[in-house]
């Protein structure tokens, strides 16, 4: 049996006749940037992440930035001022830190999560901490309930980046993009909730901060032609943003699929070195990523590209071995080296079926 990690073509087939009307009308319509579609979208996203803002963007890593810009420009930040941020995550993270000219102070996870670790969180704040930035990686809700309480203890920004857990709620009911003061999501192809190419988004309740990301997100301007920030060409286009309200109506049909083939993975797999994903008691995952860990990782994904499966490693290098941020090349993080050291991604989409999700299991079973 031959199975894809992800493909793209499948997962948006059920929704091609509907993209392809929404395109007509975008071609028809003659209006392509910034109009009625980005409107529609943003109105809708917020109304799903349960938000009275959501302001849509380029991409993922702008839409953090943008954050962080946003707040500068409210007075909220200054150049300096330090971030927490997970060891383990994604350097787009550290990215919209960096880029904003804020200080990152990476912070190791919860070996349980993989997200940011509260008590740890706690012995990191400093007098120039201002704000933490909470990944919700692989689909799993960093506990947000305890980043909460933390930030207002001590007067910090609590920030999401919720580019892998579109639809992932709280047991209050509470989503993701709607847990902090503002969140950043990408959606990039790949993900839950994914476009046709780049786009983001920012989600908050804070009516000042919405204003100040849509006029940076467009050179700065409110009015055409009127600047009153230096802002960015950060804007999301019409036709991704008609494309996601159409993917929008069935992302909960998927995020249950992906759990179903979640539990089909848990049910199956017993080989004894691997570890499996753990699921926090505060949340409901949505699986962006199956994550495993595997202490002989390289040689059971060889094995498995052997028998025809495809996988994934998010990811090989930790943020502080990156070439980029050489200045961290001394630093220790034995957690989040682990996990970048052992993570296995195996396939999981609403398009994959049971069997396929078996016998992925079955390999992995049979590996010595």
């Amino acid at each position: 049996m031959q199975v894809k990690f992800l493909d793209l073509k499948a997962v948006n087939q059920p929704y091609f006749p509907q993209m392809m009307a929404a395109t007509r009308q975008f071609l028809e319509g003659g209006w392509y940037i910034m109009g009625s579609e980005v409107e529609a979208f943003e109105k809708a996203y917020a109304d799903y992440c349960g938000t009275d803002h959501c302001v849509g963007v380029s991409n993922g890593l702008d839409a953090l930035r943008l954050i962080f810009e946003g707040y500068k420009v409210l007075g909220q930040l200054k150049e300096g001022d330090e971030v927490i941020v997970p060891a383990n995550t994604y350097i787009a993270s550290i990215l919209a830190v960096t880029q904003s000219r804020l200080k990152p102070v990476l912070v190791e996870p919860d070996t349980g999560t993989f997200n940011l670790d509260p008590e740890l969180v706690k012995t990191h704040i400093t007098g120039k901490t201002k704000a933490i930035l909470a990944v919700h990686l692989y689909g799993q809700l960093a506990d947000m309930p305890a980043l909460a309480a933390i930030a207002s203890n001590h007067d910090l920004l609590l920030v999401e980046d919720a580019a892998q857990s579109h639809g992932a709620t709280l047991t209050d009911g509470r989503r993701a993009g709607n847990l902090g003061h503002a969140a950043g999501h990408s959606f990039y192809p790949g993900k839950n909730l994914g476009a046709l190419g780049d786009a983001g988004a920012v989600t908050t309740n804070d009516s000042e901060l919405a204003a100040a990301i849509k006029a940076l997100r467009n050179y700065g301007s409110h009015k055409k032609y009127y600047n009153v920030y230096e802002g960015f060409n950060m804007r999301l286009d019409e036709n991704q943003a008609a494309w996601l309200r159409i993917r929008l109506r069935g992302l909960d049909k998927e995020n249950k699929r992906r759990r179903e083939l979640a539990d089909v993975y848990r049910a199956s797999i017993r080989q004894e070195e691997v570890t499996l994903p753990f699921e926090a008691a505060y949340a409901t995952h949505v699986y962006h990523i199956f994550a495993l860990l595997h202490p002989r990782r390289d040689d059971l994904q060889q094995y498995l590209l052997e028998k025809g499966v495809q996988t994934m490693i998010h990811y090989p290098v930790p943020p502080h071995h990156q070439a980029a941020f050489g200045q961290w090349s001394d630093l220790s993080f034995p957690i989040s080296e682990k996990i970048h050291q052992q993570e296995l991604s195996l396939p999981i989409s609403p398009v994959h079926s049971n069997e396929e999700i078996a016998y992925v299991a079955s390999v992995i079973n049979e590996f010595k």
